[in-house]
């Protein structure tokens, strides 16, 4: 479902955080702007990959 490298985020919202390591139904991803930053431990079923959706100021 998810490889090392992928950029996803909580299903809830939060930061784009990038996955360093999977384990069974988890993921440790580290934050996507600071790779030295604090690891999290996520349950798989509760990240999606990361998306941008919307205009983001395009006029």
């Amino acid at each position: 479902m998810f490889s090392v490298g992928d950029i996803v985020q909580p299903r809830i919202g939060g930061p784009k955080l990038k996955i360093i390591d999977i384990n069974e139904d988890q993921v440790v991803a580290v934050p996507a702007n600071n790779e030295q930053g604090d690891k999290v431990t996520l349950k798989a079923a509760d990240v999606v990959l990361y998306s941008e959706d919307g205009d983001f100021g395009v006029c």
